[in-house]
């Protein structure tokens, strides 16, 4: 049977200086944590006071027409769902 060959050893390298590197900033912009949580608040926000008090508030009533109910709570969905693509910039 044949006798496989040993792996060739690659030559020491010594490591890099560490005086060349430079510090790498790891965080977000200071706008996107207060966004992202507005956003979420916005939307849960718009969504509940539709389901309280939807057809008192005179914006939340003339939007949609037939689809009054459906629309508004996309709207609160939406809004929620812009703080989830917000979250994906926050480190």
């Amino acid at each position: 049977m044949p006798e496989s060959k040993g792996r060739k050893r690659d030559d020491y390298t010594p490591p890099a200086d560490k005086t060349d590197r430079k510090p790498v900033k790891i965080g977000s912009a200071p706008w996107v944590a207060p966004t992202m949580v507005a956003l979420f608040v916005i939307g849960l926000l718009w969504i509940v006071v539709f389901y309280i008090a939807g057809p008192d508030v005179p914006i939340m009533n003339t939007i949609g027409g037939t689809y009054n109910a459906l629309v508004n709570v996309l709207i609160g969905f939406a809004f929620i769902t812009a703080g989830f693509i917000i979250s994906t910039k926050w480190r």
